[in-house]
């Protein structure tokens, strides 16, 4: 509670410090965290944006003296958004719809390509070797405007006052997030509703490290659709620019005679710990299972449609040649590591998948989601499709996905089993030949899908035997 107290009071302090603009309601969608650095320290460069001059000075009753730095939110930022002269949102995703490209995301049984300002289609390939390709599909939305992203733009320029009305936010991974929509209609006729067509907003958000994926699909209302795209394209606009934490840092550092962190509180924390100690775990799996608990509570996964979606996120991997990484990756000595939020993901191929967070102040946090044994998949494997096909323009055809199972995972608290996951690993061209991207869903409590897409795993997809158990290629 004091700390609670704490944060408010410096919340207040921020809004006041920013610039003596009226008070913003105080609410708990912008968090606050107090870190107590040092005085050798630099200010983060990434996320949310800080000024050396934006502080304040605290004096604590025992007249200990702290200078805290504050993060510019929303409300500190506005001077840099009323000052933007740089290119609309739509002339920054320009480049994305005239190249005339698609993104794709694959869940357990359908697969969804979104074509920019073209259409979004939903599908299911059923094959069989020898035998024909059974497509089922629906189109989402097409794009029925001749120039999706110029057209809301004139509207602006035309009307000066529609082009300062509020940014839409949505809700991603706890935090709201400014999004430009583009609407795409004239889908798939809907039978539950008259056959009106199916449609869909396309949500662009910006984020830096992205390449353009899809981060969630989701039924909204019946056959009306919301689809998340990740792009960096937005990033340079500032009412668009990504916030890497959840979390507002507020950097304390102490001033001369006063100690790095205040006395009464480093008190209070150990009083805490003592309180805990009784009713510790001794197992460490049991402490993680613990510790996982209070996280997620904390932070909750998205819902996307009927699956919950922990996390995505694209990252490079490695500067080892093509040769030299395929026969570690297949070997499990080079793991693929990737997620963007709390959680993050280390996959080592034949070992284990893990979900892990790492804390400055409380260390690693991990999650064993599924181990590894040879016997448990090939067993799977009799009654699941291990791998997928897709028919060259030749005639002849070449593995989509292999499709890997891994049980015996920590056991989970909502079922008192395992926790077990499907890996599902797909080719995925990219620009950069060492490009991994990472998603986790959660269809099932505690039974996960790990989607892994890489232009290193469309080297080693055709080697896939009947368990699609994949080798070095010859």
């Amino acid at each position: 509670a004091p700390l609670r107290g704490l944060l408010t009071v410096l919340a207040v302090m921020a809004a006041v410090a920013a610039g003596g603009r009226a008070l913003p309601q105080l609410s708990d969608d912008i968090p606050f965290r107090v870190n107590w650095p040092g005085s050798e320290f630099s200010l983060p460069a990434t996320g949310v944006l800080y000024k050396e001059d934006n502080y304040i000075i605290m004096t604590t009753v025992d007249k200990e003296k702290y200078k805290c730095i504050l993060p510019l939110i929303a409300s500190g930022s506005e001077e840099e958004e009323k000052d933007y002269k740089g290119p609309t949102p739509g002339e920054l995703l320009e480049p994305l719809f005239k190249q005339s490209s698609c993104s794709y995301r694959i869940e357990s049984y359908w697969t969804y390509e979104v074509c920019h300002g073209k259409h979004i289609r939903q599908y299911h390939e059923e094959k069989e070797t020898g035998q024909k390709i059974n497509i089922q599909e629906y189109y989402l939305g097409n794009m029925m405007l001749k120039d999706p992203l110029l057209e809301p733009d004139e509207e602006e320029k035309e009307n000066p006052k529609e082009s300062a009305k509020e940014i839409p936010t949505k809700n991603i991974e706890g935090q709201m997030t400014p999004y430009y929509p583009v609407e795409m209609g004239n889908g798939t006729p809907c039978s539950l509703r008259q056959n009106l067509p199916r449609s869909s907003t396309v949500m662009y958000i910006c984020h830096p490290e992205a390449k353009h994926e899809i981060l969630s699909v989701a039924e909204v209302t019946t056959c009306e659709y919301e689809v998340v795209i990740l792009t960096p394209l937005l990033c340079n606009h500032p009412k668009y620019r990504f916030r890497a934490s959840p979390v507002n840092d507020i950097f304390c550092q102490s001033l001369p005679g006063s100690p790095l962190k205040p006395r009464n509180l480093e008190q209070l924390e150990k009083q805490q710990e003592m309180m805990k100690m009784p009713f510790r775990r001794v197992k460490e799996e049991e402490m993680h299972s613990t510790k996982e608990e209070k996280f997620s509570s904390i932070h909750k996964p998205l819902a996307v449609g009927s699956h919950q979606l922990l996390t995505v996120g694209t990252t490079h991997i490695s500067k080892l040649t093509d040769d030299q990484l395929i026969k570690e990756f297949l070997s499990g000595s080079y793991c693929f590591h990737g997620g963007v939020g709390w959680w993050k993901y280390e996959f080592c191929y034949g070992k284990y998948v893990h979900q892990y967070h790492e804390d400055k102040e409380s260390g690693k946090t991990s999650v064993v989601v599924g181990t590894w044994n040879k016997e448990e998949h090939m067993e799977w494997s009799r009654k699941n499709a291990a791998r997928t096909y897709s028919l060259r323009e030749d005639g002849t055809q070449t593995v989509r996905m292999v499709s890997h199972f891994y049980g015996n995972g920590d056991v989970c608290d909502l079922t008192d089993k395992p926790r077990q996951v499907t890996v599902k690993l797909k080719c995925k061209e990219s620009d950069s030949p060492h490009a991994v991207t990472i998603y986790m869903l959660e269809p099932h409590s505690c039974q996960y899908i790990l989607g892994v897409e890489s232009p290193v795993i469309c080297k080693i997809l055709d080697t896939a035997d009947e368990y699609g158990l994949l080798s070095v290629p010859s």
